[in-house]
Formats: C-alpha cells, sequence, structure tokens
C-alpha cells in the first residue's frame, strides 16, 4: 500500500488536492508549525479538517515545532482543540509534546519528526515504543542506508520525494540582525524570496527566511524522486511526501497528479522506465524555473557523507 502526503495552500488547492487520490493533508498553524506553504487560522484549520473528512481523506497537522517555554505553556490548549476536531495525526519534532501528550492521555496518533537526526532504525523504533506510529525520515539519507533501515522498521518510515528541504533553522533572526547593522529596511518572510549564496560558488541559491520561530534555510536544490519509486516501493519506503512551500498554485497540485499516477502505475504492475522518464518530464516542466531539481542525498555514498 502506497500512502501520499500533499501540503496545501489554501481552500481552493485543497479542495483540488482532495479530488486527487492523495491520502493526507498536511497543514497547521503559525505557532506550532514549521515550514508550511500557508499557516492557517483554528477556524479555517476547522473548516479543513472538516473538509478533509467529508471527502473521505486523511489530515495531518503540523506540531513540529521547537517548543521554547511559551509555547509549551500555549501547547495543551491546541492539543485540546485538535483532539476536539478529531483530527486523524499529528506530526511531532519536540520530545516535550511527546511527553504532554503521554502525561495527558491525549487520543492524537502521533508521528515522529526530528529532522535531520531521524536517521537510525534504532532511533524511529525508541519513539515507536513510546507511541509514535510513524516517523518522517531525514532528508540527508542514501539509498544504501535506506535499504538497511526500512528493513528494520518498527513502524513506518515517511521519505520526501518532492520538494524543498531545509537544511537550517536558528532560533536567532538572523536576516534581520544584518538588515538592521546594515541599516536596510526589509522584509524578511518567505514570500520575499530572499537567497543567499556562497561566496566561491554563484550558483548556489539557499532560500531563507525568517518567521516566530527564527531563520530557516533550504537547500538549493528541491528533492525529485519520480524515478526513484519503485526503488522506494521495493524496499517498502511507501508513505510518501509532497511539499508544496516553494511550488505554489495550480503547479504543485499538477505535480502531485503526476506522484500519483506513478503511484497506479506502480500498483497496477505496469511501471517502466519509459512512464517514469515521462512523468520526470512534467514534473521538470512544472517545477518553478528559477529552482532546480535533483536526488538530493539519494545517490551519495554514505562514506562521503561521514
Amino acid at each position: 500500500m502506497i500512502e501520499i502526503t500533499a501540503t496545501v495552500e489554501s481552500f481552493e488547492q485543497a479542495q483540488q488536492l482532495l479530488n486527487l487520490d492523495i491520502d493526507y493533508l498536511y497543514f497547521g498553524d503559525s505557532s506550532f508549525g514549521l515550514r508550511l506553504p500557508k499557516h492557517f487560522s483554528r477556524e479555517e484549520i476547522k473548516e479543513l479538517v472538516q473538509l478533509t473528512h467529508a471527502k473521505g481523506k486523511k489530515v495531518r497537522i503540523a506540531v513540529n515545532a521547537m517548543m521554547h517555554p511559551e509555547k509549551m505553556l500555549l501547547l495543551p490548549d491546541y492539543l485540546h482543540f485538535l483532539e476536539e476536531l478529531k483530527v486523524d495525526e499529528i506530526v511531532v519534532g519536540d520530545t516535550g509534546v511527546i511527553h504532554v501528550l503521554r502525561r495527558d492521555n491525549y487520543q492524537l496518533p502521533f508521528i515522529y519528526d526530528a529532522a535531520t537526526m531521524v536517521t537510525s532504525s534504532r532511533q524511529i523504533n525508541f519513539w515507536g515504543d513510546r507511541g509514535a506510529i510513524g516517523a518522517v525520515l531525514a532528508r540527508e539519507i542514501p539509498y544504501l542506508e535506506l535499504v538497511d533501515l526500512a528493513k528494520n522498521l518498527n513502524i513506518f518510515g515517511e521519505i520526501l520525494v518532492y520538494g524543498a528541504t531545509c537544511i537550517h533553522q536558528s532560533k536567532r533572526p538572523l536576516v534581520q540582525n544584518y538588515f538592521n547593522f546594515m541599516k536596510i529596511d526589509e522584509k524578511v518572510d518567505k514570500e520575499r524570496n530572499l537567497f543567499i549564496s556562497e561566496p566561491k560558488d554563484e550558483e548556489t541559491h539557499y532560500s531563507i527566511y525568517e518567521d516566530e520561530h527564527g531563520t530557516h534555510i533550504f537547500a538549493t536544490n528541491d528533492v525529485d524522486l519520480m524515478l526513484e519509486l519503485k526503488e522506494l516501493e521495493t524496499i517498502g519506503l511507501t508513505h510518501w511526501k509532497l511539499d508544496g512551500i516553494y511550488t505554489p498554485g495550480q503547479s504543485y497540485v499538477d505535480i502531485v497528479s503526476l506522484f500519483i499516477q506513478a503511484k497506479e502505475l506502480i500498483l497496477a504492475d505496469k511501471w517502466t522506465a519509459e512512464e517514469a522518464e515521462k512523468l520526470n518530464e512534467q514534473v521538470k516542466n512544472l517545477h518553478p524555473e528559477e529552482r532546480s531539481l535533483d536526488t538530493g542525498f539519494y545517490y551519495l555514498n554514505p562514506d562521503d557523507i561521514r
């Protein structure tokens, strides 16, 4: 069984995605959810949950922020709100949230997402023994390590098959501090489309923005694993995530549709190299021109990463 999770940026896009054969919509608010295409209010979250459930689909809510003390004080009320909505699952990064979930017996199945730290089956199974139903795998795991990891998992691992990769987060407002020092009046939010480059490599294009959680920096290339989907399915990694944080509007919906077509071909045993290449070309054509694509860490030698 292959499951596809898609981010969402608007009610219109949600309607379009729900009319496709996705399994989960992924969204959240600005206080507790990190790196989302759009942050929704509580009333909007309620409407999106109702819309999704009415379509027979499920929701995953991002509760993956780093919970500093002021956030922890607000957390129980938010978890109670999500519990009342009967959301299907939440995605959790901070172990403090897991503590609260267990301590107060919230009926909220959770997926463990500690970003770059989720690289070991032992670590994933540790959190599985403590209630996690799945884990979001780090983007930095090459295929050879994915093979060993997948066969040792007691809970499912979700893998990014399309979208941007965050490579750094800091609580500090790094860009705003720089602008203050330079006496520049500029916006620092995602819509400003700021990026930084390495001095010795002008081709680098690290997207960067700030919000209430601090500074977020993304890899130059977004991930595209269309050609590797059958391989992932074969080793048992069948929970696929598509992230539209930097792919807005109809283009993202169309790309999700292409991955659904791939899923259907694989399940029908009709996947071929020719079909894969055809779908992949369409992904590249729909992907934002100002952003580049590659397979991330997938083909790297694990020894080179160490």
